[in-house]
């Protein structure tokens, strides 16, 4: 475990932890827009030079056709002791709707106890807490007690565009016998969580085409398919009453739940009535057969995220629309492959599509999902980790969400990955008014160096 003289040099430094990440706060990091690209270069230059300051050995920034890509490396602990390596992002959702916010995104406010500020939880704070716990062990020892890479990219709210190609180049460098990401949450305030599944991605759009021009209802209604109707027939097909997909294959590859797992799930803390209410809605909806918790974390799913066509302005205008779409979206549980997916998708909607339309799928992006069993030895080093850092033992969750590196570091580099987010349920990491609680960040740091005390007791070949 990390020795009193590393926790108490966390703990004396705690508020300047905090003024530092204020900094990188400030940075309006957002990806999404072009007008942003000079913010992006200042923030990988800030954590360039903040891991330089930490005492890293090596820290530079790696240009992509998109945003850059900062690298560091601390390998002074030798061939014979593990590798980590730390993943994170530097970027942020834009922050509309800009009226909501109650202090200005890029302007950190703390208010009891939270951090208020755009890419307080969604990455910033969480990722930093990684360079402040190495930086402590330095300046506590003098030496860390594992080799140690950072790879920060810039592009995560963008899909991660250049990231495996990045990667997929650079093996040798990352080379690592275990990845670290902090990018996920906790189940609930002080109940510390380590994430070990996550779901894939599927997502297309679906075009349906049918007259060259709207049409006047009055005249050709009857007379032609409505591509509007078309689409919610494709829509309707997809799905039973039971909330079961439809596609054929779609299943086959699903790797089940298994009992202990759906045990500790019911033995969690999860109050239906309560997520019901803080949703809005009447009830839960979803796969019959499944709980609330089994559906959102380990079941595959397919939403519809958006439907447009035809006239939608105020007042009526009685017209066949030429045109409409859908974008569709499936979660993936571990062992489904979302190309495989995408192509038993696109050709049942084309199977099920009616006459006298022309249906076109455009594939958009995706990722595979991860799971890394649980008795693992880097997964028992991390439950150590965390119990040392809250001082409670974590309870092993999954998420719903996706993070496709995950599964590229598995492939290309053959290591597993630790997720020890801190995130909580409620800090809007996408919406207005996105926060940090601020103990979390704390015992996060704390976490994250004596995480690299409980690998370095591993042998390399234990760890990856």
């Amino acid at each position: 475990m990390a020795n009193e003289e590393v926790m108490a040099r966390i703990d004396s430094d705690r508020e300047r932890y905090v003024e530092e990440l204020m900094e990188l706060l400030r940075i309006p990091s957002i990806s999404t827009l072009t007008e942003h690209r000079p913010d992006m270069q200042r923030a990988a230059e800030w954590l360039r030079d903040r891991l330089l300051a930490a005492g890293v050995s090596s820290a530079e920034i790696h240009k992509t056709p998109g945003c850059p890509l900062v690298y560091a490396e601390h390998l002074e602990a030798g061939p014979d002791r593990p590798t980590v390596l730390v993943y994170g992002h530097y970027d942020v959702q834009p922050v509309d709707p800009l009226h909501l916010w109650e202090t200005p995104p890029f302007e950190p406010d703390v208010r009891d106890g939270r951090l208020y500020a755009r890419g307080a939880v969604d990455d910033k704070g969480q990722m930093y807490m990684h360079v402040k716990a190495v930086e402590a062990i330095l300046l506590a020892r003098g030496e860390l007690p594992v080799n140690v890479k950072f790879l920060l990219e810039g592009e995560e709210e963008l899909g991660s565009e250049h990231l495996d190609a990045f990667i997929e180049a650079h093996t040798d460098l990352l080379s690592c016998d275990v990845a670290v990401i902090s990018d996920t949450g906790m189940f609930a305030e002080g109940l510390p969580s380590i994430t070990y599944g996550l779901r894939g991605l599927t997502y297309i759009q679906v075009d349906v085409y049918g007259p060259s021009s709207d049409l006047h209802s009055g005249s050709y209604g009857g007379s032609v398919m409505n591509p509007a109707e078309a689409a919610a027939r494709i829509v309707a097909g997809l799905k039973d009453a039971n909330g079961r997909i439809l596609v054929p294959g779609f299943y086959d590859r699903v790797l089940e739940l298994t009992e202990q797992e759906r045990e500790e799930f019911r033995a969690l803390p999860f109050d239906e009535a309560e997520y019901v209410r803080d949703l809005g809605v009447s009830a839960t909806y979803g796969e019959t057969g499944f709980t609330t918790l089994e559906r959102t974390w380990a079941r595959p799913t397919l939403e519809i995220n958006g439907v447009w066509g035809g006239f939608t302005g105020e007042g009526s205008k009685t017209v066949l629309p030429a045109e409409a779409h859908v974008k569709i979206s499936c979660r993936l549980a571990p062992d489904q492959d979302p190309d495989e997916i995408r192509d038993l998708l696109t050709n049942y909607i084309h199977e099920i599509a009616p006459p006298g339309v022309r249906v076109e799928i455009v594939p958009m992006h995706g990722g595979k999902p991860a799971i890394v069993p649980l008795d693992h030895p880097a997964m028992s080093a991390a439950s150590r980790a965390m119990e040392r850092g809250f001082g409670k033992r974590p309870v092993f969750i999954r998420e719903g969400g996706s993070i496709p590196v995950v599964a590229t570091f598995a492939k290309a580099l053959g290591a597993p990955t630790i997720l020890m987010g801190v995130g909580l349920p409620g800090e809007n990491a996408h919406a207005p008014n996105e926060w940090l609680l601020l103990d979390n960040f704390h015992n996060g740091i704390r976490s994250a160096a004596a995480l690299l005390d409980e690998l370095a007791a591993l042998a390399p070949a234990a760890v990856g």
